[in-house]
């Protein structure tokens, strides 16, 4: 068993490895970019040390940094966590290279898997059925297009390296080929480090469905159970449920056998999920994700096993605690995750909404969990993902499980920021979803959001006076804290104000002709000069925040007077971009 591990993560993740490996008896080392300074995973860690940089390519995508800490703290054993360098082979075997173990699967499980194009591949060779679509990656939008004239539009751009939507575009015609594909490779490289894309068809009302299993280095793979993903908004997913409700007879356990299979054909071990897609009675192979996946929580919750403990024990060499039919006996009741996301879903927008979190009041009760990654106080970076943390409800059935939800829903409180949580009520009290009538694109194309606001409330101003402060100190990059009582500034930040404007702007129904950033961000590309005319809806500026690239539009017709910004540039809340006049 390891005696201290590095957690190469940041936010809920990390705090989550962390709270399991403190049960275990195992100390932890956490790692922080200089926005993360003082996180909650941070504060939470035996250790911390600092990476450096701001944004992920500079911190928590350093490779040599990681390493250099993990020499530094002695760890023995490195957590990936999801995202970042999760799916990552070389940085696997780097850490294997090393003599540390490495908490997920082989790196040639992950280079087979952890690249979609291959993965369908291994599918193929297991035996489970894939979505029409390219086994190579495609490099050209000529490529793209010729694969949607012979099987069809639309079709899906995604990531070969990536999950969790990002780096996903749909395209409807041949015309928009060329810039999805550009966007969707900047956003594969920007989260994931690797841009290479592959193409597939895109099905016209598909559920998501995905197994979550586990393996050991002795041979034995077993699925711990389903689940449907399908509630989701620019292909991220929202809420999560398992099992997977209303399959027909059978499908679920060809689900789980058609899973192992796949894992076995790539001799996998550690933790995995194998992603699905399923219309009209039949499924998918969509990818498999070589990591512990987001939504694991909810397979948790029905069967009562710790997933981070069993990657522990397996990265160790145990054997699995449990054989298929052990597993098979554990599942009861219904479970549901929600995703509590930084995001505005005014109008069915879902902008990204960084900043600071005033006031945060999580829901308790019978059958309810809450995994975060920030507390009052905190900061959530434009730099990184926008989840502030995620709700677990158990019933004893599908109604009960959502019930409970709603009310968990009802009395979770976050200021400072605009959350999901309107649009997660709007749906889970919507009966298409009571139904299992919904699908990946329900969200988008069915469900009406525009009645919902959210709305940011700033908070009670402090009372001046003495407070007890946490002063960090970095000591050769290793982080110590220094508790002192100090005068509490009276001064008040800008930010609230701006961001107050920003909203205001976004969802006034005026037409100002000023193009207003509705969020902090990076600007990526600028599509108007001055002169130019646009008409309302048009495009004019691609604005990143929290790894998702957001089009701009005008919002009235005229000619472009003023491009305020290029390239690059960092903006906030509420600045002026482009001018039309």
């Amino acid at each position: 068993m390891p005696k201290k591990i590095l957690i190469a993560n940041r936010g809920e993740i990390a705090v989550r490895v962390i709270r399991t490996a403190r049960e275990m008896g195992i100390a932890t080392v956490a790692v922080y970019s200089e926005l993360d300074r003082n996180a909650l995973h941070v504060r939470l860690a035996d250790e911390a040390y600092a990476l450096g940089g701001e944004t992920a390519a500079q911190s928590y995508l350093n490779t040599e940094a990681i390493l250099d800490v993990i020499r530094k703290s002695g760890a023995d054993a490195v957590h990936p966590g999801y995202g970042f360098f999760s799916e990552n082979a070389d940085f696997a075997q780097a850490i294997t290279d090393m003599g540390v173990a490495f908490i997920g699967p082989p790196p040639a499980a992950i280079v087979e898997m952890g690249d979609k194009v291959s993965s369908r591949k291994a599918a193929l060779r297991g035996g489970a059925p894939i979505v029409p679509g390219t086994t190579e990656f495609v490099h050209t939008a000529d490529e793209i297009v010729a694969f949607g004239n012979e099987n069809g539009w639309p079709v899906a751009i995604k990531a070969a390296f990536g999950g969790g939507g990002r780096g996903m575009k749909v395209v409807k015609d041949a015309a928009s080929v060329q810039e999805a594909m550009d966007s969707a490779k900047r956003e594969s490289k920007a989260f994931f480090g690797r841009d290479e894309i592959y193409v597939e068809r895109y099905l016209t009302w598909p559920r998501h469905v995905e197994v979550q299993l586990v393996g050991d280095k002795h041979g034995n793979v077993v699925w711990v159970s389903t689940r449907d993903c399908s509630a989701q908004r620019r292909h991220q997913k929202l809420i999560e449920e398992a099992p997977a409700p209303a399959l027909p007879d059978g499908v679920e356990d060809a689900m789980g056998e058609a899973a192992v299979k796949a894992a076995r054909a790539v001799g996998y071990y550690n933790a995995g999920t194998v992603e699905f897609i399923y219309q009209d009675g039949e499924f998918f192979f969509l990818e498999m994700n070589t990591r512990l996946q987001v939504e694991h929580p909810v397979s948790e919750a029905i069967t009562g096993i710790d997933l981070v403990e069993w990657q522990i024990r397996v990265a160790d060499g145990e054997k699995l605690p449990m054989t298929q039919a052990e597993i098979n006996e554990l599942r009861r009741g219904h479970a549901i995750e929600i995703r509590i996301n930084a995001e505005n879903p005014a109008g069915g927008k879902f902008l990204p909404s960084p900043g600071t979190i005033s006031a945060l009041k999580t829901p308790d009760g019978f059958g309810v969990r809450f995994d975060g990654g920030y507390e009052a106080g905190d900061t959530i970076s434009q730099y990184y993902d926008n989840l502030v943390g995620k709700l677990i409800v158990w019933g004893k059935d599908r109604p009960a499980a959502i019930a409970r939800t709603i009310r968990a829903l009802e009395e979770m409180k976050v200021e400072g920021v605009h959350t999901t949580i309107p649009a997660d009520l709007a749906i889970l009290r919507h009966p298409d979803f009571a139904a299992m009538q919904h699908s990946t694109k329900w969200v988008e194309e069915k469900l009406d959001l525009s009645n919902v606001s959210s709305h940011v409330a700033a908070g009670e101003p402090p009372t001046p006076g003495l407070v007890e402060k946490t002063t960090t100190v970095e000591v050769n990059g290793k982080r110590f804290e220094v508790r002192a009582w100090v005068p509490e500034s009276g001064a008040t930040s800008a930010a609230p104000r701006r961001a107050a404007r920003a909203s205001a702007a976004a969802t006034s129904g005026a037409a100002t002709g000023d193009v207003v950033a509705p969020m902090q961000g990076t600007i990526v590309k600028v599509l108007v000069e001055v002169g130019q005319e646009v008409k309302v809806g048009d495009a004019v500026v691609v604005l990143e925040a929290m790894k998702m690239e957001n089009q701009l539009q005008a919002d009235k017709a005229g000619k472009v007077s003023a491009v305020k910004v290029k390239a690059g540039d960092k903006v906030g809340s509420g600045d002026v971009l482009v001018v039309i006049s």
